[in-house]
């Protein structure tokens, strides 16, 4: 897909897609202000991942603890060159008073951005047209501006930043590391990467099993 600038123009993306230019408005948690980040001149350009962390709405239940949980992580995830922006259909002027009111988020230091229209959730195909937000979905972008990782859950279960700390450190490996891959609990349980060929070709249990 190209590098589309008029983002709005751009449908159902997913997997192995270029995400286009975003500039996407944030309430910016440490310098307590509104600011704009162009995901590509900030972030992407630099060398880093990015990880847009939608969640349903400010000042509901589950959403709070998630971003409690993600903000425990957020250190180690910066650690290994990536940043995180938590991403729902409110406004900026919505996340400032839920930062500033909710005890769960006293934490929280990475940047809040709105879709209120829920153009750039429509975009990724993670919008609820029936409730008015988006689903809880988690986005990985890798530098070169493409999608490698997308997970999307219905809004009353919460997910795990370990296994999102997880999947991070696998696609930056196998991105430096072209020719290997990451099996089930690689960074966990499982050590070792897997290098596809003949001679792996119903063998893997010879080779996994060795290395775990």
């Amino acid at each position: 897909m190209e590098n589309y600038t008029d983002f709005e123009k751009v449908q159902n993306i997913g997997v192995g897609d270029k995400v286009p230019e975003l500039v996407i408005k944030v309430y910016d948690t440490v310098e307590k202000k509104f600011k704009e980040i162009n995901i590509y001149k900030d972030i992407l350009s630099k060398g880093k991942f990015l990880v847009l962390f939608y969640y349903p709405a400010d000042f509901t239940f589950v959403c709070p603890t998630e971003l409690e949980d993600l903000a425990e992580k957020y250190d180690q995830i910066k650690k290994e060159g990536a940043e995180v922006i938590a991403m729902s259909t409110d406004t900026v002027y919505t996340h400032l008073a839920w930062h500033a009111t909710e005890k769960l988020l006293e934490n929280v230091k990475f940047p809040m951005g709105e879709d209120h229209t829920g153009t750039i959730a429509k975009m990724f195909n993670i919008y609820d047209y029936k409730s008015g937000v988006a689903y809880r979905a988690t986005i990985i972008i890798d530098p070169d501006g493409t999608i490698v990782g997308i997970e999307v859950n219905n809004t009353d279960v919460g997910r795990d930043s370990d296994e999102l700390l997880r999947k991070i450190k696998a696609f930056k490996y196998v991105r430096e590391h072209p020719g290997e891959v990451c099996p089930a609990k690689w960074g966990k349980d499982v050590n070792i990467t897997l290098k596809p060929g003949e001679s792996l070709v119903g063998r893997v249990y010879e080779y996994y099993k060795k290395g775990k």
